[in-house]
């Protein structure tokens, strides 16, 4: 099983088409949220994504809404729901969790109970996949340290899928951790590849 992982495209059209063209030798294709720029974009830039529809499942980010990433593409979108694609059951979360310092436009937030009540609907999942990383692992900022989600922390320990995939902190993109059995990746916008 090959799958491609990626994050944080923020209308990157040049990282879109590698990873559309990557594509054809995936089994499945995981976006981890962050394909507009503050919300501007988005419909024209995911439009593409339709010709691998079958095998992908995306959640939003910050610069998204679920509701703006659904209307915008054919591709299953989760949020606090699980979803059988390759084989795999694949459990997802939007959002920045926790809530981002105050930004000049509106970020999609959740905060740390809201994101714990999604994802305390999930019973099992062998990935999961959310925008923001677990606390202490993938999720440090430059200027403001470890900004992972506690919920998300404690949604890995619970389930303990073989792996979960984020994005969100930029600046440590490509970093990978373990939280027991699970492996977790902040993807970042190029093309990553995971074996099963």
């Amino acid at each position: 099983m090959r799958i491609l992982a990626f994050s944080d495209l923020h209308l990157d059209s040049a990282a879109r088409d590698a990873i559309l063209a990557a594509a054809e030798g995936a089994d499945l294709v995981i976006g981890a949220g962050d394909f507009a720029a503050q919300h501007r974009g988005l419909a024209a830039f995911v439009a593409p994504f339709a010709a691998i529809a079958g095998k992908a499942v995306f959640v939003a980010g910050n610069n998204e809404t679920v509701d703006a990433l659904r209307a915008a593409t054919p591709v299953p979108v989760l949020h606090g729901e699980v979803t059988e694609l390759a084989g795999l059951r694949l459990a997802g979360l939007g959002a920045a969790v926790p809530p981002l310092p105050p930004l000049p436009w509106h970020s999609f937030d959740l905060t740390e109970a809201e994101a714990a009540r999604l994802l305390d609907r999930i019973d099992a999942a062998d990935i999961l996949v959310c925008h923001s990383p677990p606390k202490g692992v993938c999720d440090r900022h430059a200027r403001l340290g470890p900004i992972g989600s506690t919920a998300v922390l404690a949604a890995a320990r619970r389930l303990a899928p073989r792996w979960l995939l984020c994005g969100h902190v930029h600046d440590d993109w490509g970093a990978q951790g373990r939280i027991g059995a699970t492996g977790v990746r902040n993807l970042g916008p190029g093309v990553t590849w995971i074996e099963l």
